[in-house]
Order: C-alpha cells, then structure tokens, then sequence
C-alpha cells in the first residue's frame, strides 16, 4: 500500500518527508484551499524533494492547459482532479503530458463509487468531501478492482485498520497530520513508522 502526504507548503515539510520517504506528496493548486501553493512556490519546494517521492498537484476545475503546463515542466509528476472534470478532460491531459491522472471521488453512496469505475483515469481516490478530514463508510468501497486512493480522516489513530486491508492500493493523509494547520513532523513520522512496522512484518502492504 502507498502512502500519500498531502498539502505541504513550506520547505521545512519538504525536509521532513525527505527524511521519512511517503510514496507520494501533494501540493494543492486550488485557490480556496489554505493549503494553496502558487506555481513558483510548488516548483521552489520540488526542486528540494527527494528524487524517490513524486509530487501529486491537486486541483479544483482548473484549466486544462494549467494543469498539462505543470505536468509538462515537472513542477509535479501527477494530476489529481477533485472538482467537475471530465472524462474528456482525463483523456486530454493523459494523450497532451503521458503523465498518470487520480480522479477524485466525493463518496455519500454506493452510486457515486459506481459512477466512476470505468473512469479512464489511472486511480481514483475515494473521500468523504474535498479536504472535510472526516471518514466515510468504507464498506461502500467492497468489491472494487480498480486501482485506488482512500482519503477522508485517515491518520496515526486509524490508518491501522486500512493497512491490513486488500482493498485501497494508497492512503491519502493531510490534515490529520497537521497541528494548529501546519503538517506535525511527529505526526508524520508516527504515521511512516506504522507503515514501515507493517511492511517490515510482511502483513498488508
């Protein structure tokens, strides 16, 4: 299972999770996020992060061709879509960059699971709301085949019970790991030592 940290926004995070190595990192694009990163800020903080981690930018119905510049300048390595995009809108930014695309599902039911499983994304990443930091009922999740990202409340208190499930092929962290809205590097550090105790264990991931 992959580990996602989400959100960073100054280079004391990026030095933090150079030291504890996730699989993947976000930057948030979208403008009503107090996690906003501009695109100077997120190529400043990408040029400091460890060749071994890939930066996820996260938007909100941005403009496709903001999110294919990005993409095509490395500034991040993947696009994660969490507004009205479409399926037209995946395919344009897989055929313009090759880069792989996350789309980002709002889960109240089982139908909004359904409603994208054929998507042409790459992944897709179930949540409760775009950033609530609440869980959802995860066994609307049961069944599903696909690759895929849980996200919603998932931090050092909880991300147990996911690490020892089949399902997820990644877990998406953000303001669980936060104190006073700035990411804890002892929350961060607690929550890569469970992971690296269940992968050292074989079990899970």
């Amino acid at each position: 299972m992959k580990i996602k940290i989400c959100g960073l926004t100054r280079p004391e995070d990026i030095a933090c999770v150079n030291r504890l190595l996730p699989d993947y990192i976000g930057f948030v694009f979208w403008p009503k996020s107090r996690r906003l990163v501009t695109r100077q800020q997120a190529a400043q903080l990408k040029a400091m992060l460890s060749l071994e981690i890939q930066a996820v930018g996260v938007f909100v119905n941005a403009p496709m061709e903001e999110v294919a510049g990005l993409l095509a300048e490395g500034i991040i390595d993947m696009a994660q879509l969490h507004g009205e995009e479409s399926e037209e809108d995946i395919r344009y930014l897989q055929t313009a960059t090759g880069k792989p695309i996350i789309k980002a599902v709002k889960v109240h039911g089982r139908q909004d699971v359904e409603a994208w499983l054929g998507s042409a994304a790459d992944y897709l990443l179930f949540d409760s709301g775009m950033g609530s930091g609440q869980t959802f009922d995860w066994s609307l999740l049961e069944g599903v085949s696909r690759p895929y990202f849980l996200a919603g409340g998932l931090g050092p208190d909880n991300l147990e019970q996911v690490l020892f499930q089949d399902g997820p092929y990644g877990v998406d962290l953000s303001s669980s790991l936060e104190t006073d809205g700035r990411k804890d590097p002892e929350k961060m550090r607690r929550v890569m030592e469970l992971v690296r105790s269940v992968r050292i264990g074989g079990r899970g991931l």
